[in-house]
């Protein structure tokens, strides 16, 4: 998915990435605003996971993501 259209449609979105990433907070998602690098930080800080793990879940959850 264009991460031009994530971040349009970020309000939209985020109800579906806080079911993904339970463990991120209103808040997280509001400092993500849609921006790729931004989620996948947090995801990385909140879970415990390397960089390129947590790039890779966030960018195979868009890849699957219905458009």
């Amino acid at each position: 998915m264009n991460w031009d259209i994530v971040e349009g449609n970020w309000k939209q979105i985020k109800g579906s990435v806080k079911e993904q990433w339970g463990k991120l907070t209103d808040d997280d998602l509001d400092v993500a605003a849609g921006k790729r690098d931004k989620l996948a930080g947090l995801i990385q800080e909140k879970y415990g996971k390397t960089k390129d793990v947590a790039e890779r879940e966030v960018d195979d959850y868009f890849a699957n993501r219905k458009h």
